[in-house]
This record gives structure tokens, C-alpha cells and sequence, in this order.
């Protein structure tokens, strides 16, 4: 699946869709680190994961540049640094200009400013003005993998990234993922229309019936239920 359809069919799902999706088909999946945002105030981000190791210097951000994608992720290995922006304007208006799907840092940015007028998706955790002030010896598998947290990415993974968070999902699976996602969404969807139309989520999901059944089988869960009526509120 190209990266063009990916980010279509995601831009009207959420990570909330994906995650419960990945779980409802089977599909292992990984999420960021709790504290990972958006710089934007509204993003969302699909598309191929392009990892990358940073070592202290932008050239290996100009290198992976020339070897992503349209429409690829950049994942950034910064071991997770907090004391570095390792990300600022210029580099992200060059990902813009190659047309990648967004940036995704294992670390921190900076230029704020510049980056929310870019509109290109970028997530890290956290904004600090002073660039590296370190150079260590790059390894050989700069761009063929990146640490995120206690997951390792590759190119056989999709970003998904919203105002939640950020996803890890392999991508041999994503089309079951997506297609999951959009029935769930749908199916959401058509719960909440009925909710304002008058009728409560709790008749819908026929929860009376729920609780009645719960009192006869302990072992019934809301999630078995939920199963068996076809609701989607929850996995």
C-alpha cells in the first residue's frame, strides 16, 4: 500500500480507531512513550516509518532525506533526549520539500515558532532552544533502524500519530488495520448519531440485558457482550 493511501483512509480515523482496530484483528502493535505531542495544534500523520539514528550532526538528516519516500515518516532516534533540540526549522522545511508524511522524534525540537507556520506533522516531547553540542561516532545502522522508547522501528512499520499519541504498526498488516478501523469508525459513528437523535448509548448497547446476564453468568463481561451485539465502544 502506498503511502498516499494510507494517510487518505487515516484522515478520518484517530489512534484510538487504529489501536482498538490492531487488537480487534490480532495485530501486535507499539505505542510512543506516555508524553509524546504534536507541535501542531491540530495533526495528524500516516505513512511509512523512515527511521534514522541522529549522532549529534544534521548531515544524517540530509542523508536520510535523500533516501525516503514521498509520503515517509521520519523517525528520529534520540534516545529519547531532553536537553537537545535536535530538530529545527530548516530540516523540516527540507522534509516538507521532499514531501514526507511528517517527523516523529524520540527526542526533543526546537524552533517552535518556525515549525507550527511549516504545517508539516512534527511529534516530539518537548521544545529546547540549544541545538547538540556533541558529535559521537555514527554507527552503521543509521537508517536501518531507531529506538522509540523500549520499541525498535523499522521500514516495516507504519506511523500513525494524532493529538493522542503516536502508533507503531507493521506494515503488512495495515490495510487489516485500516479496515477495521474504518468499521469501527462507522460503527461509532452510528452510535453517537442515535445518541443525539434520542436514543441513549445505554439502549443501544442494551445494557440493561448486560447487567441482567452479568447477574446469572459472573464470567459475562461488558466486553463479551459488547462482542456479541457488535458494539464498539471499547476492546
Amino acid at each position: 500500500m502506498k503511502n498516499s493511501e494510507i494517510a487518505e483512509r487515516f484522515s478520518e480515523l484517530s489512534t484510538p480507531l487504529a489501536a482498538d482496530a490492531c487488537i480487534r484483528v490480532g495485530v501486535s502493535f507499539s505505542v510512543a512513550p506516555f508524553g509524546i505531542q504534536s507541535v501542531l495544534s491540530d495533526s495528524r500523520v500516516g505513512g511509512r516509518a523512515f527511521p534514522v539514528r541522529h549522532f549529534g550532526s544534521v548531515d544524517v538528516f540530509l542523508e536520510a532525506l535523500n533516501e525516503a519516500e514521498e509520503g515517509d515518516v521520519l523517525v528520529v532516534d534520540n534516545n529519547g533526549r531532553l536537553n537537545e533540540g535536535c530538530i529545527g526549522d530548516l530540516i523540516v522545511i527540507e522534509a516538507s520539500a521532499c514531501n514526507l508524511g511528517g517527523v516523529v522524534i524520540w527526542g526533543a525540537h526546537r524552533d517552535s515558532a518556525e515549525l507550527a507556520k511549516l504545517g508539516l506533522p512534527v511529534f516530539s516531547y518537548g521544545s529546547w532552544p540549544v541545538g547538540p553540542l556533541r558529535l559521537d561516532e555514527r554507527s552503521t545502522d543509521a537508517f536501518k533502524s531507531a529506538r522509540f522508547g523500549e520499541y525498535t522501528v523499522t521500514r516495516n512499520d507504519v506511523v500513525f500519530g494524532d493529538l493522542d499519541g503516536v502508533l507503531f504498526v507493521p506494515y503488512e498488516s495495515v490495510n487489516d488495520v485500516l479496515q477495521m478501523a474504518e468499521l469501527l469508525w462507522e460503527t461509532e459513528r452510528t452510535q453517537a448519531d442515535a445518541v443525539r437523535s434520542g436514543r441513549t448509548l445505554r439502549e443501544q448497547l442494551r445494557f440493561d440485558e448486560y447487567l441482567a446476564r452479568r447477574k446469572l453468568d459472573p464470567d459475562y463481561d461488558f466486553r463479551k457482550h459488547l462482542r456479541a451485539i457488535g458494539g464498539a465502544i471499547e476492546e
